[in-house]
C-alpha cells in the first residue's frame, strides 16, 4: 500500500462508508432496485471525490452503470446461505461463508466492471454497449441453464439459484473486458468483487459473534454494512489506481445516449423502490406498533416519500438537460456533489419513513445512517485522491482469493467454537 497517499486512502474509506451506509439501508428494501440505489451512491461518490472533470461529464452514465451492475446481484437469494454460517460444524460454516464470498463477489464484480467500463469509454476506444448487453445476457442464460438446470449444481436448495445467472453475467463481462483489453475496468471489477465478497463473509462472522455476545444492536445490519464498506473500498481502490484514457478538455457536455442513464438513475430507480416498498399492507404492521391509528401516518409516509424523490429527480433532470443551451456545458464538482447529496439523502429519508423511525427511536441504526451521512459530507472536501497506475496482475488476484479463503477457514473455526446451536441455523450437508 506504499503507492497510496493518505488522501487516497481517506477517499477510499469515504467511498466505503457511503456504499456501506447505503447497503445497510438497502436491507429495508431488498431486491434489485434497493441494491441498484446503493450501488449508484457508491459509484457517484467515487466520481465526486475524483476531482476529475472528464469524469464529471460521465457521472450519470457511470453511476447508472454501477447501479445496474450492483442491482443485478439483487436477484440472488442468500438467506439460507447466511444460515449455513450460523452452524456448529466446520464444513457447513466454511461452505456458508465461502458462498457468501462468491455472492458478495458477484455484486462487486458486475457493479465495478460496468462502472469501470464507462470510465474507460473513450472517443478513440468506444465501448459498444449493445454488444456488452448481448454478451452478458447470453452468458447469464447459458451458465444458469447448463450449471443449474443441466448439471444440477445448487448453492442453496430449495431457494432460488439466480446466483448462476449472475455468475454467467460476471464471466461473460470479464471475457469481454479481457478480449477488448479493458484492463482498468477489469481491475475495478476484480477489487470491487474481492472487497464485496470478503465483506459479506466477514460480516456474517461479525453477525454470529454479535448474536452470541447478545449485543443489543441489529447485527444483520452490521453484516450488510460490511459488504458495502469493503465492496466500496475495493471499487474505489481499483478506480484510483488504474490508468485511464486522457481526454481533451472541453466545455461541451456529451448528450449522446444520456436520456436513459439520467432518467433511469435519478427517477426510475427511486420510483421502483417507492412503488414496491411503500405499500399500505406492508407498512401497517410496522406503523401499527407505534401508533393507535396508523392509517393517516401511512398515507403521510407514502406522500412524503413520493415528493422526496420526485422533486430532486425533476430538478436535476431539467437542470442537466438545460445545460446544452448554456455557454459552459460541462458538469462541475459542485453540481455532481449536489446530485450525490440529494440522491443519498432521499435514500435515508425513505428508510426513516418505512421503518417508522420518525415516530420512535426503537431502531437506533436508522439514526446512525444520518451520522454516517454527516461524516461523509464533512470529509469529502478534505479528500482528493492521488491517482496512480497499477497494471493488471491475474496471478496476484488468484493469490488474494486463496488468501481470503484461508482467512475464511480461520474465522469459521472461531465461529463454531463460540456457540452451540443457534436460531436460524441451516445445514447444507449432513
Amino acid at each position: 500500500m506504499k503507492h497510496l497517499s493518505k488522501n487516497t486512502m481517506l477517499s477510499m474509506v469515504i467511498v466505503g462508508m457511503a456504499l456501506g451506509t447505503a447497503w445497510a439501508i438497502r436491507g429495508q428494501f431488498g431486491h434489485e432496485q434497493g441494491a441498484a440505489w446503493a450501488g449508484g451512491i457508491g459509484s457517484l461518490c467515487i466520481i465526486v471525490l475524483s476531482r476529475n472533470k472528464s469524469w464529471y461529464n460521465k457521472a450519470m452514465k457511470a453511476a447508472f452503470a454501477g447501479a445496474v451492475g450492483w442491482g443485478l446481484g439483487g436477484m440472488m437469494s442468500y438467506g439460507a446461505v447466511v444460515g449455513y454460517g450460523r452452524g456448529v460444524d466446520f464444513v457447513n460454516v466454511y461452505y456458508g461463508l465461502s458462498m457468501l464470498f462468491i455472492i458478495g463477489g458477484l455484486y462487486g464484480l458486475i457493479g465495478g466492471g460496468l462502472f469501470g467500463l464507462v470510465l474507460a469509454d473513450h472517443p478513440e476506444k468506444k465501448v459498444k454497449w449493445h454488444q456488452v448487453i448481448i454478451e452478458i445476457t447470453t452468458g447469464g442464460v447459458i451458465f444458469y441453464y447448463f450449471i443449474i438446470e443441466q448439471l444440477g449444481i445448487a448453492m442453496t436448495p430449495p431457494r432460488s439459484e439466480a446466483w448462476g445467472v449472475c455468475a454467467g453475467i460476471g464471466i461473460a463481462m470479464m471475457y469481454y473486458l479481457a478480449r477488448k483489453k479493458q484492463y482498468s475496468a477489469m481491475r475495478v471489477a476484480v477489487f470491487a468483487g474481492l472487497g464485496g465478497g470478503f465483506g459479506f463473509a466477514f460480516g456474517n462472522f461479525l453477525q454470529v459473534l454479535g448474536n452470541v455476545g447478545q449485543v443489543p444492536f441489529n447485527m444483520w445490519n452490521v453484516m450488510e454494512y460490511s459488504l458495502g464498506f469493503f465492496g466500496g473500498l475495493g471499487m474505489a481502490y481499483g478506480a484510483y489506481t488504474s490508468p485511464w484514457p486522457q481526454e481533451k478538455p472541453t466545455t461541451l457536455y456529451t448528450y449522446s445516449n444520456l436520456t436513459i442513464p439520467m432518467v433511469g438513475f435519478l427517477l426510475l430507480i427511486p420510483f421502483i423502490v417507492w412503488q414496491q416498498s411503500f405499500v399500505e399492507k406492508d407498512l401497517e404492521p410496522t406503523i401499527g406498533k407505534l401508533v393507535s391509528e396508523p392509517g393517516i401516518w401511512i398515507s403521510m409516509a407514502q406522500s412524503v416519500a413520493f415528493v422526496a424523490f420526485l422533486i430532486p429527480a425533476i430538478f436535476w433532470i431539467y437542470f442537466i438537460s438545460n445545460k446544452k443551451n448554456k455557454l459552459s456545458q460541462e458538469l462541475s464538482f459542485g453540481e455532481v456533489h449536489g446530485i450525490f447529496i440529494s440522491y443519498f439523502a432521499v435514500y435515508i429519508i425513505f428508510t426513516i419513513l418505512i421503518t417508522g423511525s420518525f415516530l420512535s427511536f426503537y431502531r437506533i441504526e436508522q439514526f446512525l445512517y444520518i451520522l454516517n451521512f454527516a461524516v461523509i459530507l464533512a470529509l469529502i472536501p478534505k479528500a482528493t485522491p492521488l491517482f496512480s497506475s497499477r497494471k493488471a496482475h491475474p496471478q496476484k488476484w488468484i493469490l488474494m482469493v486463496l488468501g481470503i479463503l484461508v482467512f475464511i477457514a480461520l474465522i469459521s473455526l472461531i465461529a463454531i467454537s463460540s456457540h452451540g446451536e443457534m436460531q436460524g441455523m441451516n445445514k447444507r450437508f449432513e
